[in-house]
């Protein structure tokens, strides 16, 4: 099983470069971040969160399973809304557990990629599934949720990581 790359790791601020090999290494890439995902209880896990940089994502999450290669984001509704957001690459020291802290995000989103044998992926979302879709995007390009916070709360969160 392959480990989480926690806060520290450079591999979490480097852009991730894209898939371009599509072979039955990248299916088991992609087996293998499921069960990553779900060792940690997880609903999403991108590519750099355990060392693999690429472009591509797992998630499970409001009834909803896949993976998207190569996404793209698009933001369909810029309404932010607010809501509590955690990251596996940012756990506590103490617990292990990931720390939550109020996130602002786009209200809608629609992903667009490839899945492992190449077909078109294109999903609409909203709530918790855009949620997801914002999040795992960004570790792809070297961000982490922290990012989005103000300076004030990032510095306390990274203290505790």
């Amino acid at each position: 099983m392959r480990d989480i790359r926690t806060l520290g790791d450079p591999v979490l601020r480097t852009p991730a470069d894209p898939v371009e090999t599509f072979d039955r290494e990248l299916r088991r890439l992609i087996d293998e971040m499921f069960q990553a995902m779900y060792a940690v209880n997880g609903v999403g896990l991108a590519g750099p969160q355990i060392g693999v940089s690429r472009r591509l994502f797992v998630y499970d999450i409001s009834g909803r399973k896949g993976h998207v290669i190569n996404p793209v984001l698009t933001v369909d509704d810029a309404e932010e809304v607010l809501d509590e957001e955690g990251c596996l690459s940012v756990p506590d020291k103490g617990t292990g557990l990931p720390i939550y802290a109020p996130v602002a995000r786009a209200a809608g989103v629609t992903v667009e990629g490839v899945d492992r044998l190449r077909r078109p992926v294109r999903i609409k979302a909203r709530g918790q599934l855009a949620r997801c879709f914002q999040h795992e995007t960004e570790h792809l390009d070297g961000r982490l949720y922290v990012d989005r916070l103000p300076k004030s709360e990032a510095r306390k969160i990274a203290l505790r990581a």
